[in-house]
């Protein structure tokens, strides 16, 4: 093994992204003081396309560019928020996961100027998001609040916000502690509530299968626990086939006694028909229990509800 001087880490250009990008600089500069990184910022079509994202591939508009990137050799590494890489399909041939990092907070976030609370918002209040999971999640429990389409990184949705497109938001707490806005956060909603995406609050470091020198240098940045859980959720969503059409919604917990859980959901858009699922690994291994975890909502009728969604 030989270690690199410098490594080049390709990433979207969102002011969110790069923030991400500047923890992993200075994780692997605390473990590899030696070792030089450059950043390669990128657009991708999910950020320059502000309509429905079922109509530029999904999730995939938010990888897209940063993958050819690193298949390109113009880029070492790259940084992804795990919720954003399809799990339905495989990783471009060619790339691996080698880290994923120590796991971020999973909750949604109320912002309301006036800070209110969710459950303190009164009857029409227009909530800007364009997450079919928060859309069906908000339907079900909030029916008397309005869900508005709202695109956009998370500045740019607190810019529409002021200038009054929405009376309030649901933005990722993980996201608003990255750029330094927590102080914008009215209400951590609880899981119970408004349960995450899959992959939520997960920095996951992708490099070239064949790229040993990086693999060797990055993968102690992560964390077995995180791994244990990305593991879990990634199959469940993969064998589950949703679309990004579809209001899935779970996450793993790994307990301090090595035990692992995962909770999931499946919703209608319109919030009124939710399958649950919830079940403990024991010896289980993490893609095991995605596996039993996405049977037991198939069991329940998933397949049926998903397929019925447009996409």
């Amino acid at each position: 093994m030989s270690t690199p001087e410098l490594i080049r880490i390709v990433s979207r250009d969102s002011p969110m992204a790069l923030a991400q990008v500047e923890r992993v600089r200075a994780e692997l500069a605390a473990l590899h003081p030696g070792i030089a990184t450059e950043v390669v910022p990128v657009k991708t079509t999910g950020d320059k396309w502000m309509g429905d994202l079922s109509l530029v591939e999904g999730k995939g508009a938010f990888t897209k560019e940063v993958d050819a990137a690193l298949l390109a050799g113009q880029a070492d590494l790259a940084v992804h928020c795990v919720k954003d890489v399809p799990a339905d399909r495989p990783l471009p041939a060619g790339t691996v996961f080698a880290a994923f990092l120590k796991r971020d907070d999973i909750r949604d976030a109320l912002v309301h100027p006036g800070g209110r609370t969710l459950d303190e918002l009164p009857a029409g209040t227009r909530i800007g998001t364009s997450s079919v999971r928060r859309v069906a999640q908000l339907a079900a429990s909030h029916p008397h609040l309005i869900c508005v389409p709202m695109r956009g990184n998370a500045n740019r949705r607190l810019e529409k916000l002021a200038a009054g497109e929405a009376d309030a938001l649901l933005l990722a707490v993980a996201g608003l502690e990255r750029i330094g806005r927590t102080d914008a956060i009215t209400e951590a909603l609880p899981v119970d509530l408004m349960c995450p995406p899959i992959g939520a609050g997960i920095l996951a470091l992708q490099c070239r299968e064949d790229d040993t020198d990086t693999i060797d240098a990055v993968s102690a940045l992560g964390d077995p626990d995180t791994y244990k859980e990305a593991s879990a959720e990634r199959m469940f969503l993969h064998v589950l086939q949703g679309h990004c059409n579809s209001p899935i919604a779970g996450f793993a917990h790994a307990e301090r006694s090595g035990g692992l859980s995962l909770r999931a959901r499946v919703f209608t858009p319109d919030g009124k028909t939710v399958l649950n699922a919830h079940e403990w690994a024991g010896p289980l291994d993490p893609a095991t229990l995605g596996t039993s975890v996405a049977v037991a909502l198939l069991r329940q009728g998933a397949r049926e509800l998903i397929d019925s969604i447009a996409h």
